[in-house]
């Protein structure tokens, strides 16, 4: 056999390889494909594995790239690769090779990762961290953003995955890449840092410690980004009353504001109002923050206005205001934002928005008479004893639309909203506040005692029948500011009673 003859059969294996390994990474884009190669048992797995170490860098990298697909597809999928044993032969040569092969393999490390807590700490056992972080000071934006999808994917699963991260130090590399021109780049640097963020007060502090506020805030206003920037200082403030503060002192007060009207994102928008939410709820200071910068009617509208779920942290933050103190509750009624709350207790929600609407609007009116009138004026009662009396509804919502019931009608002295409540169906868990507030105002208002007769409220007292001793003394107590005369006449069975003497 001739050299040329030899040299051919090289050449010819050489672009077998290369076709093979070129045309599986094509193959594997469509999910229908990867199908049929696991039900036809292929073994593709065991003929990339060695093309990982070709002496072609274009046939590695497609390999890597076809692994990538394969364990993106499925969690079964990224089981075998593991098993395998791949992982552990990409980490080895990852920062051996060019900038498109550590593109591909740490592409291969992110789809493995993002499966799950187990398939994620296998990717860290192959010591898969040390090399992602190091890709991450590589020149080559692509490589550093690969790297940095990969390490979003392992630490966003547990504290300990994080932290393993973090004590790597790809902290202040993922700032540097934030800052870079890439808004890609940007996008995923910022939200690998929002994952880690999310876990504990000490790996978001971890950031702030690294000077990350002063980086993330000004992205906020980032068309590309700002979608993660919200998210990452939302996880950062979520934790203290401290780290809170520190976001706000990023100047985020009232840009972010703008952003819950935010025109084509509707991420954005609840990212937004979830980072507001977690900076209300831990202290007057920060709520009062959020009221004199002018968020109030924002808010409201972005409440309004958001469809289902995404409600959700509006809500929150309008009763997290409310809470605090009367003015705040003052200014949350002001803002109008007692209708749509109300519209949120509509059984077209989720249970789980429901009951935030109620506990917000209990907040909101359990201060004084005058914030329990502008919740009543609303209907919110009826709304609110519907919720409670709804036997399809959650144990949550049956008992925060109690509580708030309870809380509004205590301080409710607006007996127009208190009188459909007064039912011989209604529950005497709720009955008995309903009576008991009559009694109390009842005695000293003249004119209330006759539109309790002319609203029917005296007729349906009598309708009430309990063993509860504290509702039967209340009912006595209001029947007797009233003639015997009147109560009899509306007392059941008094009609039969009188013809009955008229027959005698």
């Amino acid at each position: 056999m001739s050299s040329k003859e030899i040299t051919q059969v090289f050449a010819t294996y050489k672009k077998a390889r290369t076709t093979f390994a070129n045309s599986v990474a094509e193959l594997v884009k469509q999910p229908r494909h990867i199908e049929a190669m696991i039900q036809q048992e292929t073994g593709v797995l065991d003929l990339l594995r060695p093309l990982l170490l070709d002496t072609d860098p274009s046939v590695q990298q497609n390999a890597a790239l076809a692994l990538g697909r394969l364990a993106n597809y499925s969690p079964q999928l990224a089981e075998k690769i593991v098993a395998s044993e791949i992982v552990p032969q990409l980490v080895a040569s990852i920062l051996k090779n060019n900038k498109y092969y550590q593109r591909h393999a740490a592409f291969v490390l992110r789809a493995i990762a993002k499966h799950g807590p187990r398939l994620a700490q296998a990717v860290v056992d192959s010591g898969a961290v040390d090399a992602l972080v190091k890709c991450l000071d590589e020149f080559d934006p692509l490589v550093k953003e690969s790297a940095a999808y990969a390490i979003g994917n392992i630490s966003m699963h547990s504290p300990e995955l994080a932290q393993i991260c973090v004590d790597q130090g790809c902290v202040g590399l993922l700032l540097t890449c934030a800052q870079q021109p890439e808004q890609t780049l940007k996008k995923v640097a910022i939200s690998s840092l929002a994952n880690i963020c999310s876990h504990t007060p000490e790996l978001a502090q971890a950031v702030v410690d690294a000077e990350g506020i002063p980086v993330i805030t000004p992205l906020i206003l980032n068309p590309v980004v700002k979608r993660q920037a919200c998210q990452c200082l939302a996880f950062i403030a979520k934790h203290s009353v401290e780290l809170a503060e520190l976001v706000v002192e990023g100047e985020i007060f009232p840009k972010i504001f703008a952003l819950l009207q935010d025109p084509e994102d509707e991420i954005v928008r609840k990212n937004a109002a979830s980072c507001i939410m977690q900076v209300s709820k831990h202290n007057p200071e920060l709520a009062a923050l959020i009221v004199n910068a002018g968020g109030l009617p924002a808010i409201v509208d972005y409440v309004s206005n958001a469809e289902g779920d995404n409600k959700l942290p509006g809500i929150m933050i309008l009763g997290f205001i409310a809470a605090f103190q009367e003015t705040m509750a003052t200014a949350v009624i002001k803002a109008k934002s007692v209708q749509p709350l109300g519209n949120a207790l509509s059984p077209s929600y989720s249970d789980h928005l429901r009951a935030a609407a109620a506990w917000s609007l209990g907040q909101i009116g359990r201060h004084t008479s005058e914030h329990a009138k502008a919740v009543a004026e609303a209907n919110i009662l009826t709304l609110l004893n519907e919720a409670f009396l709804d036997d399809k509804a959650s144990e949550d919502l049956k008992s925060k639309s109690k509580r708030a019931l309870k809380a509004i009608i205590q301080k409710c002295t607006y007996l127009d909203a208190l009188n459909p409540l007064l039912s011989e169906k209604a529950p005497q868990s709720i009955l008995k506040y309903v009576v008991k507030q009559f009694e109390a105002l009842l005695p000293d208002d003249v004119e209330a005692k006759k539109r309790f007769v002319q609203s029917k409220g005296l007729q349906k007292l009598q309708l009430i029948k309990t063993d509860e001793e504290a509702l039967q003394e209340s009912i006595k107590f209001i029947n007797n500011l009233y003639p015997d005369e009147l109560v009899k006449y509306y007392t059941p069975g008094y009609d039969k009673e009188l013809l009955q003497k008229i027959d005698e």
